[in-house]
C-alpha cells in the first residue's frame, strides 16, 4: 500500500477547501455534513489517530465504486468523515474495517438525532459514564467483593433478575462502615471521554441525564461533577454510621431507567427524534429500546443485539458522531 497517497484523502478532506479530490482514478466529491450527499446510503467513520487513515483509505479504495465525503467537525479531539455511497456496504466489505486500528464505523439504520438542536441523553453509571461497578468496589473495600461480584456479571449478562441481585449484593454490605461510600467517591475513575462527550452536548443545549441502578451518592457525586440535569439511583439504608444492607424505596431497576427517558423528554419538552440512551448491560436493554436512538457501550452482547450503534473501540468521545450537525 501506497502510504503517503493514500493519506492524501483525508488530508484533502481536513486540510484544503477544494471541492473534489483525484483518489485511485476516481474524483472524490465533498459535501457539507448539514447536506444529504444526493445518495441512499451512508456511513460514518470515527478514529483516533492520523497515523489510521492510510489504512482507512486503503479500506475505501477496495470498496470499488464511486463515493463522496463529509468532514464531521466536533471538539471532542477525535476525527470523523461521513461517506456516501450509491449502494450500501455488503457484509465482507463491513468485516474488512480496519477498527482493530482505533476506529469505529458506523452505518445508520435511519434519521440521525441533530447535535445543534435540543436533545436528550441519558445515561448508565457504573461501566458506561465510570470505570467501575460501585457495588464491587464496596464489597471490596467491606470485605465480601468475590461474593458480590459474582451476583453483579450474571446480573450483567441478563441471568438475574434485577431487583433480586441487588438486594442480594447489598445485604452482603450489612454492618459495613458507610464511610466506605465517601471513600469512593473522592476516587470515582471517570469513563474516558466522558467529560468531552458532556461539553460537547451541553455546548448545543442537550440535556442529560443519569439513571442507575447503582446509589444516590454517586450519580449526585457526578452529576455536581460534570453539572448533569438529572440523576437517578437507589438509596442504600444507614444507622449509626453503618449500612443496613438494604435500599429504602423503589428499587432503580430497568423498567425504572426506561421510564426516565419519557419522564425527562416530557419535562424538558425534548423532541421526537432527539431522545438517546446509553448503557452496557442486558439491564440496560429497555432504557436504549424506548429511547429514539440507544447506543451500547462496549455492551454485553443482549445489549449490544437491541441497541441502535455500538461504540465497540473508542472511548465516550465518539457519541456526538453519531449525531448529525446541521
Amino acid at each position: 500500500m501506497d502510504k503517503p497517497s493514500q493519506a492524501a484523502l483525508f488530508v484533502w478532506l481536513r486540510e484544503q477547501a477544494s471541492s473534489a479530490c483525484a483518489f485511485q482514478g476516481r474524483i472524490i466529491g465533498r459535501y457539507p455534513e448539514a447536506d444529504s450527499a444526493g445518495t441512499a446510503h451512508s456511513f460514518r467513520l470515527i478514529y483516533r489517530d492520523l497515523e489510521t487513515e492510510p489504512a482507512l483509505a486503503d479500506w475505501l479504495a477496495r470498496l470499488e465504486c464511486d463515493f463522496s465525503m463529509a468532514r464531521l467537525l466536533r471538539g471532542c479531539g477525535l476525527y470523523g468523515a461521513e461517506i456516501s455511497l450509491a449502494q450500501p456496504l455488503s457484509q465482507a466489505q463491513r468485516l474488512a474495517f480496519p477498527g482493530h486500528l482505533g476506529a469505529e464505523l458506523f452505518i445508520p439504520s435511519g434519521a440521525l438525532a441533530q447535535l445543534n438542536k435540543p436533545g436528550l441523553l441519558v445515561m448508565d453509571m457504573d461501566s458506561t459514564a465510570i470505570e467501575i461497578e460501585c457495588i464491587d468496589e464496596l464489597a471490596a473495600m467491606a470485605g465480601v467483593g468475590e461474593a458480590v461480584a459474582a451476583v453483579t456479571e450474571r446480573a450483567m449478562l441478563g441471568e438475574l433478575d434485577f431487583e433480586q441481585s441487588l438486594r442480594q449484593r447489598v445485604a452482603q454490605l450489612a454492618g459495613a462502615d458507610a464511610g466506605i461510600i465517601d471513600r469512593l467517591c473522592a476516587d470515582l475513575p471517570l469513563m474516558p471521554g466522558l467529560r468531552e462527550m458532556v461539553t460537547e452536548l451541553k455546548s448545543h443545549g442537550w440535556r442529560l441525564v443519569l439513571a442507575s441502578g447503582g446509589f444516590t451518592p454517586f450519580v449526585s457525586h457526578l452529576q455536581q461533577l460534570l453539572q448533569l440535569d438529572a440523576a437517578f439511583a437507589n438509596e442504600l439504608v444507614i444507622e449509626q454510621g453503618k449500612l443496613r444492607g438494604e435500599v429504602r424505596g423503589r428499587v432503580v431497576d430497568a423498567q425504572f431507567k426506561a421510564d426516565v427517558v419519557s419522564s425527562s423528554a416530557e419535562r424538558w419538552q425534548i423532541a421526537e427524534g432527539q431522545r438517546l440512551a446509553i448503557g452496557d448491560g442486558a439491564n440496560d436493554i429497555p432504557m436504549v429500546t424506548a429511547a429514539d436512538f440507544g447506543i451500547a457501550f462496549h455492551a454485553k452482547p443482549k445489549l449490544a443485539a437491541a441497541a441502535d450503534a455500538g461504540i465497540e473501540r473508542l472511548d465516550l468521545r465518539v457519541l456526538p458522531y453519531l449525531l448529525r450537525l446541521g
